[in-house]
């Protein structure tokens, strides 16, 4: 046969050569038609195995059962299901997170919102924006109050019990600390002890509270550039992302600057774990597409965010190895979480048996976060020590600091008794916080930063403002038993014994302010259990044994000073 001949024939089609050759080569026709049987079969699992094929296959399936009688009312309907019978997605985005999730005049904009809208057009849906915070979002996506959170969340292995992360990614950040430009701060070793403005549920607080930080928590992103420019704050702690907006800005830019960062985190949007198999299965799919036609880099550029690791991941996703329905699956492509386990307690658990246990009879469900793992009990546990050398400190300089005033105040010589009066008119005058806070500054003007320093601060403050006034009862006392003619032999021990009710209530006074320690940063229990509640859940629960915590020492107190008052009374009527 001549080669013209050959071509001819191949060029008709595999319909015309596999017969003819069949007819006069019998061996050569039936490899050729298993070479074209294995083409074709090739040919369709290559087309198989392409995200997109995978995903139509996917929204084909859950239109076909949304459109079934009585699916979409079904409980157990899987959410992808439910989205098509709804007609739209229920995205959870923030509202103040400037050039990802703003609200304006009512609309909502920014790169995650943008990143919404694109998902729900690759779905055919519309969307319903519903807001959310740091320490909401993942609630609200538990309570069924949304399908899917956009938020600027990061993916690290403790959220990983809580929701379902959609991968490959959509973004990355670290986390920056930025503060004044004269502020010399350059690591670790510089922010024990300062304040630190933060958003609660921020995984990487646990790493500024094993530093020393005191943290002080706000639900909102954007009052932390607020707390920096009015002072409330010394230094800030935020995604980079986040400040990306404010460093855009001349003014901002001129005065503060990024101290260091750290935490490098993916963030990965996220549906809940149970009910949402298929959805986050197509997610993950329009995730790999979105990246592989450069959907997400193109949102980014119109945000005017930065681009690089999503050019990085571009490239990654148009590869062979990666663009497949596979593809989310292999390690070699998919970024992994963040690792910020926490090493738990040895007791944890039986503090979720607990937990579990209370939930089961009560119906309470109880969260305490400060048993489970080791930084927080930690913490907790030095919370507790501290604020009971706190207590027993500032009942301590109230009684002396009650005897010093009140035997100023009876003194003949006039310059103490004149220094007594102004002493005590000042501190009556100013409010308990204030008379913290400076002395605080005092002290730490004398002395380096540490908590010692900072616990003594307050004993003194919380011992001077109960004190004076403890010391001007027994003045009181002291004029009260002369005018009665009584003798000056042992008239100071009558009148302090005179004086015990209102003595007992000032040292009950004392005991009550010292969780006002937690402003100046001393880590008492109110610090540590704020410090606790910034990376872990719970806070009615921790707030709630803050509360008992104080109860039983106010009450272990008053029992106390009630057998001192007796002893006191005792002494009065003996002489």
């Amino acid at each position: 046969m001549s080669s013209a001949k050959c071509w001819w024939l191949r060029s008709r089609g595999p319909g015309i050569w596999a017969p003819m050759a069949s007819r006069r080569f019998p061996f050569i026709g039936g490899l050729t038609a298993l070479l074209l049987l294995l083409w074709t079969a090739g040919g369709t699992a290559a087309a198989d195995q392409r995200p997109d094929a995978a995903l139509e296959t996917l929204l084909s399936d859950a239109r076909a059962e949304a459109a079934r009688p009585g699916a979409c009312a079904a409980p157990a309907a899987d959410s992808l299901v439910r989205i098509v019978c709804d007609g739209e997605i229920r995205l959870g985005v923030r509202h103040h997170y400037p050039l990802f999730g703003e609200m304006t005049g009512g609309e909502y904009s920014g790169y995650d919102v943008d990143v919404g809208r694109a998902i729900a057009a690759r779905l055919g849906v519309g969307v319903d924006y519903a807001r959310v915070n740091a320490a909401n979002r993942i609630p609200m996506l538990a309570e069924d109050r949304i399908d899917l959170i956009i938020a600027t969340m990061g993916h690290n292995t403790p959220r990983d019990g809580q929701v379902r992360f959609i991968r490959p990614h959509y973004y990355r950040s670290e986390t920056i600390l930025v503060g004044p430009r004269e502020l010399e701060v350059e690591d670790w070793s510089d922010i024990a002890g300062r304040s630190i403005c933060v958003t609660i549920g921020n995984g990487s607080n646990q790493n500024m509270v094993s530093q020393g930080a005191r943290l002080m928590l706000f639900d909102n992103a954007g009052a932390l550039p607020e707390r920096l420019q009015d002072g409330t704050c010394a230094l800030a702690a935020q995604d980079d992302s986040f400040f990306a907006y404010y460093f855009a800005q001349p003014a901002f830019a001129a005065r503060y600057d990024v101290k260091f960062g750290f935490a490098q985190v993916p963030w990965g949007m996220a549906v809940a774990r149970t009910g949402s198999q298929r959805l986050g299965d197509a997610l993950d799919l329009v995730s790999q597409i979105f990246h592989r036609d450069g959907v997400f880099l193109r949102l980014a550029q119109e945000n005017r965010i930065r681009t690089v690791f999503l050019e990085a991941q571009q490239a990654i996703w148009s590869s062979a190895a990666c663009n497949r329905a596979g593809g989310n699956d292999d390690p070699a492509c998919v970024l992994p979480a963040l690792d910020a386990a926490i090493e738990p307690t040895e007791f944890a658990a039986r503090v979720e048996a607990f937990e579990a246990w209370m939930k089961d009879r009560t119906g309470v469900a109880l969260s305490l976060a400060m048993l489970k793992t080791k930084p927080a009990w930690t913490l907790f546990w030095s919370g507790v020590v501290n604020s009971l050398m706190l207590v027993a400190g500032a009942l301590a300089a109230t009684m002396t600091f009650a005897l010093l005033i009140g035997a100023m105040f009876t003194a003949r010589a006039a310059p103490l008794r004149w220094a007594a009066r102004a002493l005590t008119m000042v501190l009556q005058s100013s409010p308990i916080v204030l008379t913290l806070v400076i002395m605080a500054t005092l002290a730490h003007a004398l002395f380096a930063y540490s908590t010692a320093v900072a616990l003594c601060a307050t004993i003194v403050a919380l011992g001077l403002a109960n004190g004076c006034n403890a010391g001007q009862a027994i003045s009181e006392a002291m004029r009260t038993l002369r005018a009665e003619g009584a003798a000056d032999g042992g008239l100071f021990q009558r009148a302090v014994a005179l004086s015990a009710t209102q003595i007992v209530s000032f040292l009950v006074n004392a005991t009550k302010g010292t969780p006002i320690a937690a402003f100046v940063g001393a880590p008492e229990l109110l610090s540590a259990l704020t410090d606790i509640t910034s990376f872990a859940s719970g806070r009615a629960t921790t707030y709630g044994l803050l509360l008992i915590f104080y109860i039983l020492v106010v009450m272990a107190v008053m029992w106390g000073c009630g057998r001192l008052r007796l002893w006191l009374e005792r002494r009065q009527a003996a002489a």
